[in-house]
């Protein structure tokens, strides 16, 4: 494999890998409506004089995604060595693992009847385990870690979009805001997760019970609260000082998730205004209602 070089014309270099069936491709596709130079299942000796290529380009390539398939059979050892030089590169390069639980892949597998690339002459569930344990070092050495279990092609999309759209310093904080209700679980990627489910509870108002956290009526009613207004104003207050420090440690990506009972109501009105807090401070903000339409 010829030598790895920060390269003078690539302004972004993003390495996609992960589990099969997890959405790698629905992050590509994503990465292609962003105007990237995008290559999908590129063999890993080919990835250094692709970086070279862009040089040779005039600057018709600045940026570039590729991702890397077990598929390929690639060598573990050397797709781990060409991880590890990428992240020492002087250029602003990303490598994200897209991840999902083994019982939404299966589920995915099932739902498309596809073959896993690892269960020839096993069952689905050993091939999916058996990937994962091949894939756990690389999993370890990504900069962005993006879990889809709870996720829809779109919620995806708006993850790539946000945190890939324009160029960012490095020091730059990628937000995510999500709202959700515990009865479907705690988000899996969650780096901060926050209860509001003290709340005055909007579903046991009749006519506010088919609403959602998006309607005026139910912001209304939240907002009488005097308690709505506290935990927003201690949940910013908490996050304006963290958020500096996470910066400043090198954090890339934070998940801050908001539940309540269902997550449809009170978390989504809380999510709302926290992102709208956020991004007057000038802060992008990508904000998720995992579970909005849950009945």
């Amino acid at each position: 494999m010829a030598a790895l070089k920060s390269s003078d014309q690539l302004e972004s270099l993003v390495i996609i890998t992960g589990m099969s069936g997890s959405g790698k491709h629905t992050a590509f596709k994503a990465f292609e409506d962003l105007g990237y130079f995008c290559v999908d299942n590129l063999p890993t000796p080919l990835i250094p004089r692709l970086i070279q290529m862009s040089d040779a380009s005039g600057g018709k390539i600045r940026r570039l995604a590729i991702v890397v398939d077990i598929r390929l059979g690639e060598s573990l050892a050397q797709l781990k060595k060409l991880f590890s030089t990428i992240k020492q590169l002087s250029l602003k390069a990303t490598i994200i693992f897209v991840d999902a639980s083994d019982e939404v892949l299966a589920r995915r597998y099932g739902e498309t009847r596809r073959v896993h690339p690892l269960a020839r002459g096993k069952s689905l569930v050993q091939g999916i385990r058996a990937e994962r344990r091949k894939l756990s070092d690389l999993r370890a050495l990504a900069g962005l870690v993006v879990d889809t279990s709870d996720f829809s092609v779109h919620d995806l999309r708006n993850l790539i979009y946000q945190n890939f759209r324009q160029t960012e310093t490095e020091d730059t904080l990628n937000v995510s805001v999500v709202s959700f209700g515990f009865k479907y679980g705690i988000p899996y990627n969650s780096d901060l997760v926050f209860d509001v489910r003290f709340l005055p509870n909007p579903n046991f108002v009749p006519h506010l019970k088919p609403k959602t956290g998006n309607d005026p009526a139910v912001v209304k009613y939240m907002k009488k609260s005097s308690e709505t207004g506290e935990i927003l104003a201690k949940i910013y207050d908490m996050l304006e000082y963290l958020l500096p420090k996470y910066a400043k440690e090198g954090k890339k990506y934070l998940a801050i998730s908001i539940g309540c009972t269902g997550g449809r109501h009170r978390s989504v009105v809380v999510a709302n205004e926290l992102r709208e807090r956020l991004e007057g401070e000038g802060r992008k903000v990508n904000l998720i209602h995992r579970d909005l339409h849950n009945e």
